[in-house]
């Protein structure tokens, strides 16, 4: 299940399809059985306790987890300009989003508290899609000033 950033959305998501562990990729973990927002000492703690369950230690447990690669590019802007109508980014957008097809994702959004906009590609290759990052950041940046 995938929602807007922020815990807000999260939560709202957990609590509508009946999920008691959501997070995000900032390393947020909700557990809404103990919190209603990401708290690292819950999470350590929940953590510990499946590992003192199961008798494992964390780098067996881990194994279930598939890791794809993710890059993040944060660049300052001047200005936030509604990225929905900047048609050269949008463009660039669309022909990485075609090129990853079901094997990866893009986000491209701005901070909500300082003047930078994030853009986070999701994919198998980890090279290329730091390529298409900061491809998309620099076409991005460049529409973004005063």
């Amino acid at each position: 299940m995938r929602t807007q950033v922020g815990d807000r959305y999260v939560v709202e998501e957990m609590r509508k399809n009946g999920y008691n562990l959501g997070g995000e990729q900032s390393g947020h973990l909700v557990f809404l059985d103990h919190a209603t927002t990401g708290d690292g000492i819950v999470a350590a703690l929940r953590v510990l306790a499946i590992m003192a369950r199961e008798g494992k230690p964390l780098s067996e447990l881990a194994h279930v987890m598939t890791r794809t690669p993710q890059v993040l590019v944060n660049i300052a802007v001047e200005q936030k300009k509604p990225i929905d109508k900047l048609v050269e980014v949008q463009k660039l957008i669309r022909e990485v989003e075609q090129a990853l097809g079901d094997d990866g994702r893009i986000l491209v959004r701005y901070s909500g508290t300082e003047n930078k906009a994030r853009v986070m590609i999701e994919g198998l290759d980890e090279a290329r899609i730091k390529v298409w990052a900061d491809e998309i950041a620099q076409v991005l940046a460049a529409s973004c000033v005063a």
